[in-house]
């Protein structure tokens, strides 16, 4: 069974509303939103963005592969096809068809390194299955 993939019109090399985004969201859960959406915004030079349903969303061109958002007491590092996603670590949370989150809290450690390969991976994923069908 073949699935469409989700795509957001609009997205753009850096959109000013997510570094609006970004201002409004300050202190130590800001710090740790921008921390990791900047490991997205890296993954390579196709990276576009787009503030969508509130939050920052990293896109490889129009598709997306993965967004922050902070709440009250954590961030959500979240994955648009992240059911797929090895997880070794057992970072990913989430019971849902495609999607899974990391939730990041001030002041508990994270894997780092496994939590930036889970990223890179969703952009590599993402990448291979817009190139390839």
């Amino acid at each position: 069974m073949r699935t469409e993939l989700l795509r957001f019109n609009g997205t753009v090399e850096r959109d000013p509303s997510i570094e609006a985004w970004m201002k409004e969201h300050g202190g130590e859960l800001g710090g740790i939103a921008r921390e990791w959406f900047e490991v997205m915004r890296k993954c390579g030079d196709e990276v576009r963005e787009i503030l969508n349903d509130g939050c920052p969303v990293g896109c490889l061109g129009d598709a997306p592969f993965g967004y922050v958002n902070a709440f009250t007491s954590h961030v959500n590092v979240g994955f648009f096809h992240g059911a797929a996603l090895p997880d070794p670590a057992r970072l990913l949370q989430g019971t849902g068809k495609f999607m899974r989150h990391v939730k990041l809290r001030p002041g508990t450690a994270i894997d780092a390194a496994a939590l930036t390969r889970l990223i890179e991976t969703a952009y590599s994923d993402i990448k291979a299955l817009v190139e390839n069908g």
